[in-house]
């Protein structure tokens, strides 16, 4: 993020958002839908052109077209994230594919929300505050949390396990932390989606449980300690 005020919603203004998408209508569109909430706004109509301009400028957040002439929107995702400074940076998926497989992917990806076309623009608008208040509260969040096999780095988005870094993507890192910093309480499945989402969920719960497995996994025997609570949902216990 960058250094912008809060203002008194807790939400920072006069960020700078960057779309990528071929329909121009829909650009104009956000153009004056997203200027009207008071944020900067570039669009682009193929991906080759926003790589250039991100060569001197930082955007606060993404949305992302997939289906693009020159690169499909997971691709550009996948740019983006090896990149350090956009590591983290909010993205949100457009589509006109609706299947929940490509929902899925978009999400694994990194994504903090997909939405399918034709879509509403004030909803638009909406789903991208709630990201930005998101990200505000996950930041007041202590930075850093530690038992003597296990730590978390907030800041830097790390999680090592017995002095070996556990390369987490977005979701994953978010759901552990989650479940960490909470021990020994149960969180079932549709309460870790309205953390991780919100409540206008766009998965169903068994996308919980594939993260889950990816997570114990990653993790190798720390995945141990992530408890299956029959027919509820996961508690961390150690």
């Amino acid at each position: 993020m960058s250094g912008n005020k809060e203002n008194v919603e807790g939400v920072f203004m006069q960020n700078l958002i960057v779309a990528v998408d071929d329909e121009e209508d829909i650009l104009k569109g956000l153009a004056i839908t997203l200027k009207k909430e008071g944020y900067n706004f570039k669009g682009f109509t193929g991906a080759n052109d926003m790589f250039k301009f991100l060569k001197k400028s930082t955007p606060d957040f993404f949305i992302l077209d997939i289906m693009l002439p020159d690169m499909n929107g997971f691709d550009i995702s996948k740019e983006l994230r090896k990149t350090k400074k956009f590591e983290y940076t909010p993205i949100i998926f457009l589509s006109a594919k609706s299947d929940e497989i490509d929902k899925l992917l978009g999400l694994e990806l990194g994504a903090d929300d997909y939405i399918t076309k034709p879509f509403s623009l004030k909803e638009l608008a909406v789903r991208i505050k709630v990201i930005f208040r998101r990200q505000i509260k996950h930041s007041k969040i202590q930075d850093n949390v530690n038992d003597k096999d296990i730590s978390i780095d907030k800041e830097a988005m790390e999680v090592f396990a017995y002095r070996k870094k556990i390369d987490f993507t977005i979701t994953e890192f978010k759901l552990f932390e989650l479940l960490f910093k909470n021990k020994n309480k149960v969180f079932s499945r549709d309460s870790i989606l309205n953390y991780l989402w919100g409540e206008d969920k766009i998965v169903t719960d068994r996308t919980i449980d594939l993260h889950i497995k990816n997570i114990r996994e990653k993790l190798g025997k720390a995945g141990k300690f992530i408890k299956n609570i029959r027919t509820i949902g996961y508690k961390f216990e150690k």
